[in-house]
């Protein structure tokens, strides 16, 4: 293929991918689907023999860009989830009941899950089984755009409620003002399964790696008597620990300079200079990770701490604005070479089995996995903590469980890490599985997100 006839079919793809958004509000089938089937139209053309789409040929490409793919769905989710969630007011962690629920329970029992298939229905090794379920156990934060909020909501007092007395001036505002008035001026959405579906996807794509540990460990340091204790007090607990002091003190930082600075030139907020957001980013990030802390962790604590400050300030909005752009574009290119290597050989290696480990994760195990978590307690809105939600929106919540570009990061990553058996299988099944998710989830999320909301007063007033 010349370069020129890539610049021409680059441009129209791009061209495509922004156009889908908007042409699909309504349509029942989603952006992603389309653009795997554009990617799937392009491997059919003549690239050449020199030019190969092969997953295992392309590992450490597929890790870079899925991974920092990853680091702006998590940057992005975590500016817009408008929900509090702070130590000094710790009824703010019930209204996050739902999400706790999912990440301790929903997704330990999808692992074991996808284990127990693997292991004892189909035969695979230990280890290739926890992999397994460890890298498909993480919901994206990447395609899930159809269920997730849509980002900030900017509540501008001054200009909607008081006549403009905070923000007359071009729409800024002074930060210190609104920072410490959570109970005063609190923004909170009121879509429980939106927010469960989006949080979940901020916190679950780090809480994945212990158990990807785990798997490379039973490779490369043999039982679990060798390395279990090590695991346990490092890999799932410090690693944790040290992700979340880097992840706020960073973006309290972050925050301290775009608000409050005694700087007027560093007071970033004023001048809107909204690419802060990926300097945060990648701060958080690697500091995490040179402590040797999980930087998926990091950056998305990152985001939440710099939201919670100066909460109301449309400098979120410009900020999210940014990183969705770019996770936009990042993600066109990763749903193209999905849709690529399905129709250049990515699939050639996948049997029977890993039919049924895809087709059992999105139908049977994720859903039963998330209907179980919710099913713990009662699960309350933010606003009536009384007030259990219904059936059906549990059962929404747990089904529409994404798998995505995170999958990918996470199986490159471990297989670079060790030597594994099957490694062409496990591609060819995580593929499938995820264009399964996507073709699935997909065609449905737009009317039954369309449902839900229509119906929402009743499902809300009736009983679990």
């Amino acid at each position: 293929m010349s370069s020129d006839l890539v610049f021409l079919l680059g441009g129209a793809v791009l061209l495509l991918a922004v156009a889908l958004p908007s042409l699909l509000t309504r349509a029942w089938l989603s952006a992603p689907v389309i653009l795997i089937v554009v990617g799937a139209l392009i491997g059919l053309l003549p690239f050449g023999s020199g030019f190969s789409f092969d997953p295992t040929d392309q590992r450490e490409t597929i890790e870079h860009v899925t991974e920092f793919t990853v680091l702006l769905a998590l940057m992005g989710v975590g500016l817009a989830l408008d929900r509090p969630l702070t130590w000094r007011h710790p009824g703010t962690f019930r209204t996050w009941a739902a999400t706790w629920k999912l990440l301790g329970i929903a997704m330990p029992l999808t692992i074991a899950g996808v284990f127990l298939l693997g292991w004892w229905g189909l035969g695979l090794g230990v280890a290739q089984a926890l992999l397994l379920g460890a890298v498909l156990a993480p919901t994206d934060p990447v395609l899930a755009s159809d269920v997730q909020v849509d980002g900030p909501a900017i509540r501008r007092r001054g200009r909607d409620d008081e006549g403009g007395d905070d923000e007359a001036s071009g729409g800024q505002q002074d930060a210190g003002d609104v920072v410490d008035q959570l109970h005063d001026d609190e923004i909170t959405d009121h879509d429980e399964v939106r927010f469960a579906l989006t949080s979940e996807a901020g916190l679950n794509d780090a809480l994945a790696f212990p158990f990807v540990y785990a798997a490379i460990f039973l490779v490369t340091l043999g039982p679990v008597a060798e390395w279990g204790w090590r695991w346990l007090g490092f890999e799932l607990v410090g690693k944790v620990v040290i992700g979340l002091v880097v992840g706020l003190a960073v973006g309290w930082l972050m925050a301290y300079i775009a608000f409050r600075s005694r700087q007027q030139a560093l007071r970033l907020a004023e001048q809107g200079e909204a690419l802060l957001a990926l300097a945060a980013m990648l701060v958080s990030y690697g500091v995490a990770e040179v402590a040797q802390g999980y930087g998926f962790l990091s950056v998305f604590v990152c985001a939440m701490a710099m939201r919670s400050q100066a909460r109301r300030h449309e400098f979120h909005e410009h900020m999210h604005g940014v990183v969705e752009r770019l996770e936009r574009l990042l993600t066109l290119v990763v749903l193209l070479f999905v849709g690529i290597a399905l129709t250049d050989g990515a699939l050639e290696h996948l049997d029977w089995r890993g039919v049924l480990v895809g087709v059992a994760l999105v139908l049977l195990i994720r859903p039963l996995s998330g209907w179980a978590a919710l099913a713990v307690g009662r699960w309350r809105t933010a606003e009536d903590v009384h007030r259990p939600l219904a059936r059906r929106e549990r059962a929404i919540t747990a089904f529409f469980g994404i798998r995505g570009v995170g999958t990918l990061y996470y199986l490159s990553y471990a297989l670079s890490e060790a030597s594994w058996t099957g490694e062409r299988w496990l591609w060819a099944t995580c593929v499938f599985t995820i264009v399964l998710s996507v073709v699935v989830h997909g065609v449905l999320a737009t009317p039954v997100m369309a449902w839900l909301e229509r119906d929402r007063a009743r499902l809300t007033d009736s009983s679990p």
